[in-house]
Parts: C-alpha cells; structure tokens; sequence
C-alpha cells in the first residue's frame, strides 16, 4: 500500500481530488432528477446504491427520493423510521403538505429518526451516503436531509487478543470509531470528557477523533496535537499505524515514541493522566500522546491487583528488556573476551562443547537468533490452527538437532531460548521489536570489543534515549529530568493511598523543565551582574 504527502502522483485520485474541490463551491440543485443523476455518476452507477421514490400529499403530490448505500446504512432503520414514516405516518396524520413548507414538515415533523441534519454541500452529501447515512431529497429544493442510519456488519465487542489481562475489564475496541468512543465514555462519565472530529486523506476520508479531559490536559500539548493531525498532507489513512508515523517527532530512532492499545480502560487512565487519544475509524488501535519509556512496561492489570505483587512483575519485565536486549552479547562477549570471568567449572564445560563446533561464538548465535525469529515470524503468519505448533515444535526440533549436528553449543540453545521467553514478557510488542532489533548491534560490537564494545553502544543507546521526545515530553521521563514524584508508578507501583491526586508524568516534567530553565536563566543573569 502507498500513501503520500504532498502532491498526489496518481492522476486518477488527482483527479477525483480536484472534482470533490470543484464541487465543494457548488450548492445542490432543486431538480429531483438531475441531483439523482449527479449521485448515481459520482458513484460510478453502483449496483449497491439503492434508492427508494414515492410520492407525499395529494394536491398536487410532490416526488421524494431515499438514497442511501446497501451495507453501510441500517435497512431495518430505514425502512421502519424513515419509509414508514413517509409513506404511511404522513399520509395518516392528513396534514396539509404544500411544495413550499413540505421540507420543514419533513424535517420537524415526520421522521422519528433521532440524528438528522441539513446538507447544502454536495461534497458533505456524497460524503454522508459513503459513511452510511440516508439522504432524503425533495423535489423543488436545493438541500437534503441526512439522517443518521450507519449499520451493516460490525465484529462485536470481544476482549483484546492483544493486551491480555486475567482481572480486569474485557472489552476491547473495534473498527467503528463510534463504538470507540461509546467505550471510553462508559469508563469516564464526566462532563469534562471532551471529543473533536476531523476527516484526514484525500481520498479515504478517514474520520479520526481526539479525546482529552479538559482541564487536566496542557493547551500547549492539545494545541500540538491539532497542529499536527491537521498539517497532514496524505491520500488514505487506512489505520492508527499511518497517523503514528506522520505525527511522531523522530522517525530516525527504533524505539517507538507513540504508544497504542486496543483497551478503554487503558485509553480512561492515560486520559486522567493529562494524555490524548487519537482514534482512527477503521482500526480497534487507538494511539495515546506523549508517550514515555516507562510506560511501555506497564500493563492495564497493574491497577487491578495489589501494589506487592505489580512491583514483583515490573521488576520481572524491566530485567526480561535486559535479558533480551543484552543476553547474547554477554554470551559472546564472555566467551570470546573474558572466560576469566567465569567459574572454572563452567568454563572447562563450555569449552569442552566448543570444541567440537566449528563457529565462533558470534556466527553461532547469529545462526541461533536468526532462525528464531524465522519461527517467530512463521509462527505469526502461519494458520492459527498450525501457527503455534509450528513454532514451538520447530524450536525444539531444529534445536536439538543443531546441537546433535555439532553446529552450535547447548548453552547457546539456553541463551536464545531464554532471550525468546523474555521477549514475551514485555507487555508492548512494538517495544519488543525494537529490543530484538538493536540486538543484533550489540552481538556485532561485543564480537569486535567485548564489554568495552557492550559499554560504549549501552552509553550511546542512552544518550540516543534521552535526546528522544514525544510531543516535547522527555523520552525518559521520570528518569531524566528526575522527578521522585513521577517515580510512584515506574519501575514500581506505589499503594493508591500514596497518591494524594491523580498521578501526572506530563504536567510533572513540563513544570521540572520550567523550573530548571528557570533557574538557568537567573543563573546566567547573576554570573552577567558580576
């Protein structure tokens, strides 16, 4: 799939581009044929678009037509709130309908549809028919009605496949947006909960949603996020994934600056906590801003069970990071540098396998990580039926046989076996990525330079780290700039008692970063008086 920014370089989605701009200028027209003939051509005559005509009143009748696209509208609605309704209520109330009163009656009087609205723009109205509502035009009269009838199929509200949770909420998004927002608002029932549309790409006119909590969230940062999402120049945006990448502040950087989940109750506690949500219609992934390194380790069920035992899992997924990020690179670092750091038990059995290996210790653990992650690949795209199977008998097969063959040792099929089962302790897979990708620069640097090698990239992958921004909040906060506040719900969770008010990484690190500016600049003012 291609999206661009800019210019379009295709010239029919240029050209459909420039005849919805032409007709934003143009009003609807008041003869009933010609508008049915301008849709039907706008829509390339398509056999799904449906259209109902009858006739109200008596002296004289006046024609009516009912336009809307089979599967995206609700035909049950339809037919029982608006045909119903014109056809049967109309004639039965024996009201007195005239050609120049009859849109008003309609619109006030005779549909029992709650959300209507009066299109005058031809663009809203193909607008309206492709996102499932149901048009009404009259004959002499150059608007219609909308009316909001949006249904077809939908896949139901089911618990995340994702972020699994054992106690906790169940529900999980979907792809209607509208379904999205009806979630959030279950989970927050507060005036303040504030929403705003727009309709981003060319072409899909993609709905998308921000949702904040007024007063808690920063203007500075709600302004951002406006700016952003409205500068965005692109044809489709066909998931949250498209937005993420256009609004980001570094897109050179392997770690992700965005988080996303798929879970309300996930979307309500970072809403409280002074964050956006951008939903996306189409996707049940919604993405939350600013983002911090901290929160890519913490998982909805950690506000659900006691504070003992989420500072005992916390502590386990940082160190699985390390083990992920670090577990090969100390293999081969120690093997191949340093065996003096070794008991000497362990070192004459590691020996003692290697000799019959053919390889350093860095091919073999190329070998090793490289068919894992084909079989965690395999596993992802195969059938669900086989996907696991696959991956897991494959493990242990090739495995087993590799060491059978002589080509790697034992104690690296442990290594790899342990830096795998890590990998899936980390509650965010896009974080896991990332880990598994740097891996790959550690095993070549501690193959070259050792720890010393291991060091150095470990300081620079800090220092890239704490130059990351998202939204202007620090990367690492609240590790830097420290914040001992901010540290209630890190690397540990403290007990709810602690919390005198809602805990607020953002508003915590913009008033630090204040402060410290402002204490520079009186700084630098006192070294100028003297």
């Amino acid at each position: 799939m291609k999206f661009l920014r800019g210019k379009n370089k295709y010239p029919e989605a240029e050209q459909r581009n420039e005849s919805i701009s032409d007709a934003e200028a143009c009003p609807l027209e008041a003869n009933l044929e010609t508008m049915l003939y301008k849709i039907k051509q706008e829509l390339g005559d398509s056999p799904d678009l449906v259209t109902r005509s009858f006739e109200i009143g008596s002296t004289p009748s006046i024609p009516v037509r009912v336009v809307y696209i089979s599967g995206l509208a609700d035909e049950q609605a339809i037919n029982e709130y608006i045909i119903r309704a014109l056809m049967v209520d109309t004639a039965e109330s024996k009201l007195e309908i005239d050609c120049n009163h009859v849109f008003d009656l309609i619109l006030n009087n005779a549909l029992t549809i709650g959300d209507v609205a009066v299109l005058t723009d031809w663009n809203e109205l193909i607008f309206s028919i492709l996102s499932g509502d149901t048009i009404i035009l009259i004959e002499g009269h150059a608007k219609a009605i909308a009316s909001s009838t949006k249904g077809g199929q939908w896949r139901a509200i089911t618990e995340s496949t994702t972020q699994v949770n054992i106690r906790g909420p169940k529900d999980s998004f979907n792809e209607s947006i509208a379904t999205n927002i009806a979630l959030v608002r279950r989970h927050l029932k507060s005036p303040k909960l504030r929403l705003e549309t727009m309709r981003i790409g060319n072409v899909s006119q993609t709905n998308v949603a921000i949702m904040y909590l007024k007063g808690i969230v920063s203007d500075e940062l709600l302004q951002e996020v406006r700016q952003r999402l409205t500068d965005i120049k692109i044809d489709a945006v066909l998931d949250s994934g498209y937005l993420e990448e256009l609004i980001q502040d570094q897109t050179l950087t392997p770690f992700p600056t965005i988080y996303n989940t798929e879970r309300p109750d996930v979307i309500s506690g970072n809403l409280l906590e002074g964050r956006i949500a951008v939903l996306v219609d189409g996707t049940p992934f919604t993405l939350i801003v600013p983002t911090i390194f901290s929160q890519f380790f913490q998982a909805s069920e950690d506000y659900y069970q006691r504070y003992d035992i989420v500072v005992l899992m916390r502590l386990i997924r940082y160190t699985s990071f390390f083990i992920l990020l670090l577990g090969p690179s100390f293999y081969i670092a120690v093997t191949t540098y340093h065996p003096e750091m070794l008991p000497t038990a362990l070192l004459i059995n590691i020996m003692a396998q290697r000799e019959g290996v053919p390889f350093p210790a860095f091919i073999e653990a190329v070998i090793m990580e490289a068919t894992f992650e084909v079989l965690r690949e395999a596993g992802i795209r195969m059938p669900r039926a086989v996907g696991q199977a696959v991956s897991i008998v494959g493990a242990i097969v090739l495995g087993q046989a590799a060491v059978e063959a002589g080509v790697v040792t034992g104690l690296m099929v442990i290594v790899v076996a342990i830096t795998g089962i890590a990998s899936f302790a980390i509650p965010a897979y896009n974080l896991t990525i990332a880990a598994r990708m740097i891996r790959f620069p550690l095993m070549i640097i501690s193959a070259v330079l050792g720890f010393y090698g291991m060091t150095l990239a470990l300081i620079l992958l800090v220092a890239h780290m704490n130059s990351l921004r998202s939204f202007g909040i620090p990367y690492l906060a609240p590790f830097t700039p420290f914040s001992l506040k901010g540290q209630k719900d890190t690397v540990i969770r403290a007990p709810f008692k602690s919390y005198v008010t809602q805990s607020r990484v953002i508003d915590q690190t913009n008033a630090e970063n204040t402060q410290t500016q402002t204490d520079e600049l009186k700084s630098s003012a006192s070294e100028s008086r003297k």
